[in-house]
């Protein structure tokens, strides 16, 4: 086997051959390494038969869609996956050939609906299912707590020890693990009864993906990339002067509303005075609480701008015609000396 772990800050993807006929498949390629990918299928003498996401993608933009149009070959998922441009649908228990390996896909949803693990020799790709020393979350769309008790204490866990676990995230810079080792050691998997496991995964309180939002839309349609996305919404939204939103603050501006669409330790470290918290991957599920009148004039807020501006369009097109976002950011803000509060929110 030709093997090739490929990590992007916290993501993991894999390429993996024969080394007899030099067939491949990459799983979980990430759309800024899309280069890197193809560079390294040259440099082993690989030839990629197969694209894999093991689910739906809510933190980065998957390179599927991309690649298999540079390199004309199938985009592959379990079969509830909703991404349009799926080429092949696996089933539990279906094997993907390449060359003499055979990829087993196991269904364990529960971090997604659509999520499935692939098992080849002596090892296994699982996804979000199983991290190392962790699970994946289940607050997600199409999460759900008792699926992935059931994926790893009725599918993964009576699977050999020794199988080596490499899955598409770590953050702590660690490559595999094994079965065993998550079975020993694995903190959430210590919680083996059903209600006290599902308890835990409800209070996990972890902050949203940034980009959740564009990167589910991207990677259930094969859309438009990040890039794209702030280029229309920069055509469609206006922005305000840092110096247009100091002088309407300290007028006292009613209509104004400043929205901080940054997580919470961004916002507690220094936000605009006044501004109210909405963490941009949750503005679709809190918008009608925290932002009751759409008549209002809504001025988003991030760091460098970016983020804002999405936010900002994303509020337009659900009726919030007013809503704008300021230009340059938060850096900005810091860098011209305006006032910024610290702590909570209230």
């Amino acid at each position: 086997m030709i093997f090739e772990q490929i990590a992007t800050g916290g993501c993991q993807s894999y390429l993996v051959g024969c080394t007899d006929s030099c067939a491949a498949v990459l799983i979980d390629p990430e759309l800024s390494q899309l280069d890197r990918y193809l560079t390294l299928a040259a440099r082993d003498g690989l030839r990629i038969h197969y694209l894999v996401d093991t689910h739906t993608h809510a933190d980065h933009f998957t390179a599927t869609r991309a690649l298999a149009q540079r390199l004309n070959v199938p985009v592959v998922m379990h079969r509830a996956s909703p991404a349009p441009f799926v080429d092949m649908h696996l089933s539990d228990g279906d094997m993907l050939a390449v060359g003499k390996l055979r990829l087993q896909a196991l269904h364990t949803p529960g971090h997604t609906r659509d999520s499935m693990c692939l098992r080849v020799e002596d090892r296994i790709f699982t996804g979000d299912t199983l991290l190392i020393g962790a699970t994946g979350r289940t607050d997600l769309p199409s999460g759900d707590p008792d699926a992935l008790y059931d994926s790893l204490f009725g599918v993964l866990l009576k699977l050999d020890d020794a199988l080596l676990v490499y899955p598409a995230h770590d953050y702590k810079g660690r490559n595999h693990s094994t079965i065993g080792e998550e079975r020993a050691s694995n903190p959430r998997l210590q919680k083996t009864v059903r209600a006290d496991f599902v308890e835990l995964l409800n209070n996990l309180n972890l902050s949203m993906p940034k980009h959740i939002t564009e990167a589910l839309r991207t990677n259930m349609s094969g859309g438009r990339t990040v890039a794209q996305m702030l280029a229309d919404a920069a055509a469609r939204v206006p922005f305000v002067s840092l110096a247009e939103l100091k002088s309407r603050i300290e007028a006292g501006d009613p209509e104004l509303v400043v929205v901080d669409v940054r997580e919470r330790d961004a916002y507690e470290a220094g936000h605009v005075p006044g501004a109210q918290l909405l963490p941009r991957g949750q503005l679709e599920l809190r918008v009608n609480q925290d932002l009751p009148d759409p008549t209002r004039r809504i001025l988003t807020c991030c760091e460098f701008g970016r983020i804002s501006t999405l936010a900002a369009a994303t509020l337009r097109d659900m009726g919030f015609t007013r809503a704008a976002a300021l230009d340059g950011g938060m850096q900005a803000w810091r860098d011209a000396g305006y006032p910024l509060k610290t702590g909570a929110a209230p």
